[in-house]
């Protein structure tokens, strides 16, 4: 909540001054007001991130604040609150863009929490847009996510992306391996030339040597021009080699001899023809112990890995999970001409708990597939996989994989083991952890203290 302006409108001096102590605390600016028209003063005034309104005002009600916010102002979030709860109230703001309809008498930390959550999707929309404006105003490819490994992959690309050496590129499949080839090509002194990839796990010996190398007329039956292969082709570019662990090994004598003598021979060529293109790698095999056993040059592995970069498959990236899935859904209901704008919190809650074995790809395709299947402006559980809404990929305590139960234990020491459990499901998050737990942060917190955990 750090450096938010929030705008509260209410009339009531007690709960006004309540809600902007509370909200002060946790961080945000906070300017408070006893109207709707000293609110519509405010707006005037400056950007507000939320705005907190109380339902029945003397002079204009919060629905008519809450119309001309969204009027003016799309982007800022509303939170309407009322001593005057009716279902259709409640349906009326949400259809007017409210983020949320709270009924009084509110608990502070409720406010805060319901707070915090706009906030977040106010922030999550704003990334979004700035990522689609980054990629229509330039060709250049974007990492996204702002977890610490990712954060340290982008460090290390500016680092090496301008100096011309060869990379090996390791990440399991559907990582985004390409993606940083791309980003090391844009970020090098090539970007104004060509960048061609190959998958050598796709093609047979013959036609991966005809790709690669090109030939000479009459090379063949059917060779009735001289071809360029790739790697010529690629020329003063980037050439990327993707799956290099399955090129076979008299390929890799070929590729060796590229990559030391920087020149290559055509099949059915004699003449030696120079190259001056960077070799970018990427495998999702373990090339040390191919080598150990045999089935991958040592000579070409020591030639590949001057520079070695690993990307994050996404269970060790989930703090990125939400941005990357409402980038896509954004951009697939653009493609599609569909009005989709979020996803609801209980289908996050489902992707951040899913292990994700095809990493970035296929949270793509889920999301491709949810926006094809949601009729709505919102996504919902209804738009995901059945084996995924079903939870059967979350551990369980009740499964016996939570705990490794070593004899009896006191109630105490169980509650302890539990806790630790919780939050080792929820990463940290205390917040998370007290939701699932049914407990408030405060209690959570006490529970900790106890149990040594609290740090």
């Amino acid at each position: 909540m750090n450096h938010s302006r929030i705008l509260i409108a209410e009339d009531e001096m007690i709960a006004r001054e309540n809600l902007s102590h509370v909200l002060t605390r946790k961080g945000a600016e906070v300017v408070a007001v006893e109207n709707g028209r000293k609110a519509m003063q405010a707006l005037a005034g400056g950007e507000f991130d939320l705005v907190i309104s109380d339902l029945r005002m003397p002079d204009m009600d919060g629905m008519q604040l809450l119309e001309h916010v969204k009027g003016t102002a799309p982007d800022t979030e509303v939170i309407i609150i009322t001593g005057y709860a009716s279902i259709e109230t409640a349906v009326e703001a949400m259809r007017k863009g409210a983020y949320q309809y709270l009924a009084k008498p509110i608990r502070l930390d409720e406010v805060c929490v319901m707070a915090e959550k706009a906030l977040e999707k106010r922030r999550l929309r704003q990334e979004v847009d700035s990522l689609r404006r980054q990629l229509k105003a330039s060709d250049a490819p974007v990492i996204i996510g702002h977890s610490p490994a990712i954060r340290a992959l982008k460090e290390n690309i500016e680092q090496v992306a301008p100096v011309d050496c060869t990379v090996l590129i390791l990440g399991e499949t559907g990582t985004g391996k390409e993606l940083v080839a791309r980003s090391l090509h844009a970020g090098s002194q090539r970007s104004a030339n060509r960048f061609l990839a190959v998958n050598c796990a796709s093609f047979t010996e013959e036609l991966l040597a005809n790709e690669l190398f090109g030939h000479e007329k009459a090379a063949f039956t059917g060779a009735q021009t001289i071809k360029k292969g790739l790697i010529e082709s690629a020329d003063k570019g980037t050439f990327f080699l993707d799956e290099v662990g399955d090129m076979p090994l008299s390929m890799q004598a070929n590729l060796l001899r590229v990559l030391e003598t920087r020149t290559l021979l055509r099949v059915g060529g004699t003449t030696d023809i120079p190259v001056d293109v960077r070799i970018v790698a990427a495998t999702n095999r373990d090339l040390k112990l191919m080598v150990e056993e045999g089935t991958f040059r040592q000579d070409l592995y020591y030639r590949l890995n001057v520079i070695t970069l690993r990307v994050p498959p996404l269970a060790e990236r989930k703090e990125d999970v939400v941005l990357l899935a409402s980038f896509f859904a954004n951009r697939f209901a653009s493609a599609f001409g569909k009005n989709i704008t979020e996803i609801d919190d209980e289908a996050l809650r489902i992707l951040m708990h899913y292990p994700f074995p095809g990493n970035v790809r296929e949270l793509e395709n889920l999301m491709e597939r949810a926006v094809v299947l949601c009729n709505g402006d919102t996504i919902g559980v209804a738009h995901l996989p059945h084996d995924m809404r079903d939870e059967q990929h979350l551990t369980r305590p009740c499964a016996g994989a939570a705990f490794e139960f070593d004899g009896i234990v006191t109630l105490d020491e169980n509650e302890r083991r539990y806790l630790v459990w919780v939050l080792e499901q929820t990463q940290g998050n205390k917040t998370r952890a007290a939701e699932l737990l049914g407990l408030n942060r405060g209690s959570l917190w006490r529970k900790l203290k106890r149990f040594g955990l609290d740090e």
